[in-house]
């Protein structure tokens, strides 16, 4: 039984939702999945994300919004809000504004099952890939925070940093207590936070431009990203 529960967090996101989600209808043709979800997890948006959804749920049944009703906005926290309400056992998390392309999932979901992986990481791979939804400054910030972490925690995958990814929902359910919880890449919180050995595979992914709206990285997300680092690698000894 094919399956997949598909969650993506958002912020004034609306008019990519328009485009995402019937991008994302044919891959599940593609794939011939026998049940799908996916799920908006809306950071309190105000733009008319309400009204998107209720024209796209007309022809696109499986989808469901949820509004997080909290004043401070976190990626991470609305992902997790997300994985609890997920029906099925593999989950796929991307962002919802276009800079994942959702061709990917075919190939990404496809080394999941095949291979029998724990996570499959839709890879930027930046220190060898052009990705033209990066600013240079933006690449360089990410690729120090990724030599940090493969130093410091160790090097589990080519981007630790991505929001892109397929893994089982059961990985969360036995390390939710432990994670960190808040910030923006929630990614690195499963990964770390699994004293397990996982079977990770990467699959190379262009990252694309921004359609609409504007980047949520700032410098307090990044003093949160290098605070979380610390205090995983703390967390080992």
């Amino acid at each position: 039984m094919k399956e997949l529960s598909i969650v993506i967090p958002i912020l004034n996101e609306a008019k990519n939702i328009n485009q995402l989600i019937p991008e994302i209808n044919k891959i599940k043709k593609k794939i011939r999945l026998n049940r799908l979800e996916v799920l908006l997890i809306d950071d309190n948006s105000k733009d008319n994300i309400k009204n998107v959804v209720t024209r796209l749920k007309k022809k696109y049944s499986y989808l469901k919004l949820f509004i997080r009703k909290n004043k401070k906005k976190d990626l991470s926290k609305s992902c997790i809000e997300g994985f609890n309400k997920t029906k099925y056992k593999n989950i796929l998390v991307m962002d919802g504004d276009l800079q994942h392309p959702p061709q990917y999932i075919e190939k990404m979901y496809n080394v999941f099952i095949n291979q029998k992986c724990d996570f499959v990481i839709g890879s930027r791979d930046l220190l060898k890939r052009k990705n033209y939804g990066l600013s240079k400054i933006r690449r360089l910030f990410s690729i120090i925070l990724i030599i940090m972490i493969n130093f410091l925690l160790g090097n589990k995958t080519k981007d630790p940093m991505s929001g892109f990814f397929i893994f089982k929902k059961e990985i969360y359910i036995k390390n939710k207590k432990k994670l960190f919880s808040s910030g923006y890449k929630i990614l690195s919180d499963l990964i770390y936070s699994s004293k397990n050995n996982l079977k990770i595979k990467d699959v190379n992914i262009r990252f694309d431009r921004r359609i609409s709206g504007k980047s949520k990285m700032n410098l307090s997300i990044l003093l949160i990203l290098i605070y979380f680092i610390f205090s995983r690698f703390v967390k080992k000894y």
